[in-house]
């Protein structure tokens, strides 16, 4: 007798991933050939799945990191000014979700009746994902993340605007 069990965990995470684009880790590399064949480099970049890679948001290529940078006593932008800007955008965030019915605090959550309420895309917007969407086969759940994606960033440069001001240069 076969028995099937189906369990679901209510869960909010946030992954952060990294992988080589290739075995040797060189594939596009400016300073540095790849040795790996092209059919070799494909293989291995298809060792994840597409549904996988469909639900992961924002994909960015880090490039060689220049000695320059690595050695300057430039001191970058602080994790508490960063958490401030994120902290603005979440409360933009719970304002827009306060009036509605549902357990939605932020854009991450939204379902597609919100994404169509919240995500309205102008003419151009509609053409830039409908071309999207035709060359590079995308899924609904990709074009749906896009947009949440795309009104999280508007609601981190919604938030600039609330930063204090220098006055006088100060």
């Amino acid at each position: 007798m076969n028995y099937f069990c189906t369990l679901a965990f209510s869960v909010n995470f946030q992954l952060i991933a990294a992988m080589n684009p290739c075995p040797c880790g060189n594939f596009g590399d400016p300073q540095k050939a790849c040795g790996c064949a092209p059919a070799v480099v494909t293989k291995y970049q298809k060792r994840i799945s597409g549904p996988l890679l469909d639900r992961i948001d924002i994909h960015i290529e880090v490039p060689r990191v220049d000695y320059e940078k690595l050695s300057s006593d430039r001191i970058g932008e602080t994790s508490e000014s960063i958490r401030k800007r994120v902290q603005a955008a979440r409360n933009i965030q719970q304002q827009r979700f306060a009036s509605s019915q549902s357990d939605i605090i932020c854009n991450a959550d939204m379902r597609v009746g919100e994404i169509r309420q919240f995500c309205k895309l102008q003419d151009e917007g509609q053409s830039l994902m409908r071309a999207a969407m035709t060359q590079l086969n995308l899924s609904a759940r990709a074009y749906h993340r896009i947009l949440k994606l795309a009104r999280t960033i508007a609601d981190l440069a919604e938030a600039l605007q609330y930063r204090p001001k220098l006055m006088n240069g100060i």
